[in-house]
């Protein structure tokens, strides 16, 4: 059993956050690949499929960074956090585009009548 290294767990509710955040844009991604179909024609699957591919990489990924970072703070040693926000900078990207194909499906709804 490893050993206590933050009382207040902060690394344990950060993974947590992030497998909410990743559940939720699976959640979302597979409601927009089941609807948008029907609505838009088969291509419209494509955005949700996207969307169902970078929540699994995005689930695996949060995975990965955790048991790295709970292995070097309870190693003897060196405990500094794990550097870079490549994880961050992903997500906001891929947010940023599923705005836009929002968007994107809203004014084509639109224009549809």
């Amino acid at each position: 059993m490893s050993t206590v290294f933050d009382q207040g767990l902060q690394p344990e509710r950060t993974a947590l956050a992030w497998r909410r955040t990743g559940l939720a844009l699976l959640g979302g991604s597979l409601v927009a690949a089941r609807i948008l179909p029907e609505t838009l024609g088969a291509w419209a699957a494509i955005p949700g499929l996207i969307g169902v591919a970078a929540a699994a990489s995005l689930l695996y990924a949060i995975h990965r960074r955790y048991r790295q970072q709970h292995q070097r703070l309870t190693a003897e040693g060196d405990r500094s956090p794990i550097a870079g926000g490549r994880l961050v900078a992903a997500m906001a990207g891929f947010l940023l585009a599923a705005a836009i194909v929002s968007i994107v499906v809203t004014i084509a709804l639109t224009a549809r009548g």
